[in-house]
């Protein structure tokens, strides 16, 4: 149900700042789904996972994903 809340409506997630601007939060329970807002119609989900843990998690991964700024 929560991906077809996302594609339905991609402003649904809150919109995140800082070190993961650019990327969107939708609570599930505990959990919380990061995403790219779609183009042409497609989510891209980041990462999945309990809220304690999920954006430090995600930082990283987007971190490592990031082409080297040197």
């Amino acid at each position: 149900a929560a991906p077809k809340a996302i594609l339905s409506d991609p402003d649904i997630g809150k919109s995140l700042r800082n070190k993961l601007e650019g990327l969107r939060s939708f609570r599930v329970g505990r959990f919380r789904i990061i995403y790219r807002k779609p183009s042409r119609g497609i989510i891209d989900i980041v990462a999945i996972g309990p809220r304690k843990y999920i954006y430090e998690e995600t930082y990283r991964l987007v971190k490592k994903t990031e082409p080297d700024r040197r």
